[in-house]
């Protein structure tokens, strides 16, 4: 079970990661729509489903963004009412700025902690505006929920810049999270420095290690590169070349994505850090979807 991995700090957790249907969606579609995922998904060798909780982050830059937003149903109604059948646990993201305390109350009354985890997720940028603040979000899960495993977002890119993307975590498994997500990985040396810090942290401190699931993302078109940069994934210069002056810079990328979980789950064996990783696709493109599979299955080999 992916609870019990998670609370023995087991490393190798393999979890794939989806965005629900459009909020327009009519019934008919989106019971089309989940019969091909379930059907999909129940061949994979995966031991839970992340359900995002997408929102409009246009606060946090001025560039356009490439893809128009789109709200998409909430991803909590779309686990209960489609996804039933599909007998693995699920992660349910909740993007707590959006959400007044008695919506997320709610979720948080009706959400099991047998077959449920969630992942609270802050606002994109200082100047979005909130109705919740994710410190008022963890006290309220605290007090309502304690049982449901909490988990948090990790950027390993920031960790560039401020040098202290560790301490983030560290503040938030003493708020009660229990292992964290990265954003997509593309910049493995961000993703190296991170871990470095975060492990001799932890050794300093005598605190004990949670799950790093660490997020990789086929890229199958100049579009999406540009739309993961927007979305704020650190992409090396030199590798951003290789994708596009790539004759198949699908293949290209889910090459390098499966050399980069190498190279991490070395890093990371070696000092006894638990990892794991986290497959998606950040475009809803049949070509891009079945090459996040085709990675999910290099990587669980």
């Amino acid at each position: 079970m992916l609870i019990d991995k998670i609370k023995n700090r087991e490393s190798g957790i393999i979890l794939y990661g989806i965005t629900p249907p459009k909020k327009e969606t009519n019934k008919e579609k989106l019971e089309e729509i989940s019969s091909r995922q379930i059907q999909r998904l129940q061949s994979l060798n995966i031991d839970g489903l992340i359900l995002y909780d997408i929102q409009d982050e246009k606060s946090r830059t001025s560039v356009e963004r490439p893809f128009p937003f789109m709200e998409t149903i909430d991803p909590f109604v779309y686990s209960q009412d489609y996804l039933t059948s599909l007998s693995i646990p699920k992660i349910i993201y909740r993007s707590v700025g959006k959400y007044s305390k008695p919506e997320l109350s709610e979720f948080l009354m009706q959400a099991s902690p047998e077959n449920n985890l969630t992942v609270f997720v802050g606002a994109s940028s200082k100047s979005q505006e909130i109705n919740l603040s994710i410190n008022d979000a963890y006290k309220l899960k605290a007090s309502m929920n304690a049982e449901l495993l909490l988990g948090g977002v990790t950027i390993p890119e920031r960790h560039q810049s401020k040098a202290d993307e560790h301490i983030r975590v560290f503040s938030k498994i003493s708020k009660g999270c229990s292992f964290f997500v990265s954003q997509g990985v593309y910049d493995v040396n961000a993703s190296k420095n991170f871990l470095s810090d975060y492990y001799y942290f932890g050794q300093e401190q005598e605190i004990p290690l949670v799950p790093i699931f660490f997020t990789l993302t086929p890229c199958g078109s100049h579009k999406t590169l540009q739309f993961m940069k927007w979305l704020g994934i650190g992409i090396p210069k030199w590798l951003e070349n290789e994708l596009i002056h790539s004759n198949d810079i699908l293949q290209k990328s889910i090459s390098f994505s499966e050399q980069a979980w190498i190279e991490l789950k070395d890093f990371a064996d070696e000092k006894g850090i638990p990892i794991g990783c986290n497959i998606e696709s950040v475009a809803i493109k049949k070509l891009e979807v079945e090459a996040s599979i085709e990675l999910l299955r290099k990587i669980s080999i």
